[in-house]
């Protein structure tokens, strides 16, 4: 029997690559639903392909386009962020890839936890904004989630027994400033900034890796997945990004996943789980690997990645604030109204800013990212840029 899968931000490039790995094993995945924010022009394209029993388009005002470019197929058309939450809840939906970028990937994950749907998680920040809700609900309804990111699913394939590990290592590319100054980071521009050495990704996550945010999300998103203590989780600096990640046993063996950097394998993975599946593509060859280097991270040129530590070891809503402050300075960034450093400053500010909430509901949650918003966003304007 075909696992149904639902693709939540199935034009970005997890959702793209999801879809390739779907092409590929048609006798074993079929497309349910497709979502995107804004990109209805390429959903429609995809849509028309796979023919999944829905699609979702969040912004309301793409709606009638969406609708009519589909009106001679038998496709349920849906618009907004309710009706996103809503179709992850649909019965014949066994796998929902949770492929948005940022926040706003939170509740249609807890929709679909509440509906038993197995999580292939690939937004991190629903975890870093709500790791200890996620976790609880996932214990609740008996809820699998499996880890999307390369990073975590480089550990997952190496777990063993959870109580014998001494820690966890995410690799870390170092990004495409990984050797600069103070004073070049100060100047850096954008265009500089979406150039990953080694990864091809959206804006946002590219940015996040520049700043190496996205690794301080990913040490958070660790701690919840694999139920580790923030002393037990480490990252090092790895710029060939063969190695994906590692564990560390208490008796001081290492185990490492390792590969070409391909983030279908990682998608299939968590589809195909507990199974592997052929996938095409190139190999590793070990012929070419001459030099594997490793270095630490430099915390004080990246401070985002000392700000996601602090937030971990704080827990509460520091995670929420931390994040709903980067969406807004990267959003800025892109927009050059600020600088790259600024951006790590208006975090620092904002997390000082906002009330901390030792034990936050989800409204709680959701409060906090408005605040943290506004804040973030009134500091980007007095910033001087």
């Amino acid at each position: 029997m075909k696992k149904q899968i639902a693709i939540l931000g199935s034009t970005g490039s997890i959702g793209t690559q999801a879809l390739q790995v779907i092409e590929e094993h048609p006798d074993l995945y079929e497309v349910y639903a497709l979502t995107a924010n804004n990109k209805v022009e390429k959903l429609i394209e995809q849509a028309r392909k796979f023919q999944p029993e829905a699609v979702v388009i969040a912004n309301e005002d793409k709606y009638q386009q969406l609708k009519d470019a589909l009106a001679d197929m038998p496709i349920k058309v849906y618009a907004g962020a309710e009706a996103l939450c809503e179709v992850v809840e649909s019965g014949p939906i066994n796998i929902v890839l949770t492929a948005m970028v940022g926040y706003a990937g939170l509740k249609p994950t807890i929709n679909a936890i509440k509906a038993g749907k197995t999580i292939a998680l690939a937004n991190k920040e629903t975890l870093v904004v709500a790791g200890e809700l996620i976790t609880e609900l996932a214990q609740q309804y008996r809820t699998p989630i499996l880890p999307v990111d390369s990073e975590h699913s480089a550990i997952f394939q190496c777990l063993e027994m959870n109580n014998s590990i001494s820690k966890v290592i995410l690799t870390a590319s170092g990004g495409p400033f990984r050797t600069f100054t103070m004073e070049q980071l100060a100047t850096v521009t954008k265009e500089q900034a979406l150039k990953h050495p080694n990864w091809s990704m959206g804006a946002k996550i590219t940015i996040d890796s520049a700043s190496m945010m996205n690794k301080g999300f990913e040490v958070i998103e660790a701690k919840w997945l694999f139920g580790v203590k923030p002393s037990q989780i480490e990252v090092v600096v790895h710029p060939q990004s063969v190695i994906h990640s590692m564990v560390e046993y208490k008796d001081g063996a290492v185990k490492a996943q390792l590969g070409v950097p391909d983030m279908r394998l990682p998608i299939q993975y968590a589809f195909s789980y507990p199974k592997r599946e052929s996938l095409s593509g190139e190999r590793l060859d070990f012929m070419k690997c001459s030099a594997l280097t490793f270095e630490a991270p430099d915390t004080k040129r990246f401070r985002n990645l000392a700000f996601a530590y602090d937030a971990m070891e704080r827990s509460g809503n520091m995670a929420c604030i931390l994040n709903a402050a980067n969406e807004v300075v990267v959003a800025a960034f892109l927009k050059d109204q600020i600088s790259f450093l600024g951006m790590s400053d208006v975090i620092e500010k904002t997390m000082g800013k906002v009330a901390f909430i030792k034990n936050p509901t989800y409204n709680d949650y959701v409060e906090t990212d408005a605040i943290a918003r506004r804040i973030a966003a009134e500091l980007v304007i007095n910033s001087g840029f």
